[in-house]
């Protein structure tokens, strides 16, 4: 699974460890996540993220 990295603060949402702070559990893609999701650094949406080349 792709990892993506937030693009105003640099912050990377990895697939394997989720956000469990938000409630989103390890395994889930990035793709899955909820429109309502934010960058828990700095708050902003799913739009403002870019895949991460591995």
């Amino acid at each position: 699974m792709k990892k993506y990295a937030c693009i105003p603060c640099g912050w990377v949402y990895d697939p394997a460890i989720g956000d469990p702070d938000q409630g989103i559990a390890p395994g889930t893609p990035f793709e899955n996540l909820p429109d309502s999701w934010i960058c828990p650094v700095c708050g902003v949406g799913k739009d403002m993220f870019e895949p991460v080349d591995e």
